[in-house]
């Protein structure tokens, strides 16, 4: 039974109006931070005057706003998520060692942890350039689509693995996103055997990634590291040979930090 399992839907400690709170907050995102009360009920799953209710809720509490015919939520729902990246003792290991790839290398680096189908950054780096990538702690990426996902997908039983791969052909985000169930399953099979996944040009034009596991002391796979680069700056074929030492070492000092 996989370890992210929980109660099924039927059980007396399932709250469905719960559910149904956390899925009218999931239904905004990047593309769709003002939404109707009808397309929060279409985008949730739920009734109007549910999602009337469970709206209305959220603006009481402060972590919602109305403006007109439209909602949106409010700075304060990043405590949630926030309540859960400031628990973890692997976010706090971790970020002076992002820091000081950083300033080393002058790139991002990132620290993210696989969430169903996507990836979400738990800590980066900040570096400032006019051109830096922009990353977002807590931010989501497919993780179909990226070096990272490719790293944390190993970490899968198999039948896990079965699952998610069923659901190809995934979003095709560039002409090199990676779509059918053979060629991620190769994409990742190779991962696990190399220890690192490069991505040239799968999730943005013009960008590649180099993404290696971080262990616990158990040797489980509980994160990935990576850092996002910039192809004119540096071809994908020299990623390698000038990245990957640092970001294992980086990985190897994480690992002995964690308790």
């Amino acid at each position: 039974m996989s370890q992210h399992q929980g109660l099924p839907k039927g059980s007396d400690l399932f709250v469905e109006a719960f559910a149904r709170g956390l899925a009218v907050i999931r239904a905004f995102g990047p593309n769709s931070q003002a939404l109707t009360l009808s397309e929060v009920a279409e985008r949730a799953g739920v009734t109007p005057a549910g999602a009337r209710r469970l709206l209305h809720t959220l603006v009481t509490l402060g972590y919602a706003r109305i403006d007109g015919r439209t909602f949106s939520l409010t700075p304060a729902v990043l405590d949630i998520g926030y309540s859960y990246l400031n628990s973890l003792s692997l976010r706090e290991v971790a970020l002076p060692y992002l820091e000081q790839f950083a300033r080393d290398h002058g790139e991002i680096c990132s620290l993210s942890v696989l969430d169903k189908d996507d990836i979400i950054y738990v800590a980066r780096a900040e570096i400032r350039s006019p051109s830096a990538r922009r990353l977002i702690t807590g931010e989501r990426l497919p993780a179909h689509a990226t070096s990272t996902g490719h790293v944390l997908l190993a970490q899968l039983q198999a039948d896990e693995l079965n699952a998610f791969l069923a659901r190809a052909p995934f979003d095709r985000l560039t002409p090199h996103t990676l779509v059918d169930a053979d060629d991620l399953r190769a994409a990742i099979r190779t991962a696990q055997e190399c220890g690192y996944a490069l991505a040239s040009q799968h999730f943005e034009l013009g960008v590649c990634a180099l993404a290696v596991p971080v262990h616990n002391r158990e040797g489980q796979l509980v994160a990935a590291l990576t850092t996002s680069l910039n192809q004119a700056k540096h071809p994908p074929e020299g990623v390698v040979p000038h990245f990957l030492p640092s970001l294992q070492r980086l990985a190897r000092d994480i690992s002995a930090g964690l308790t």
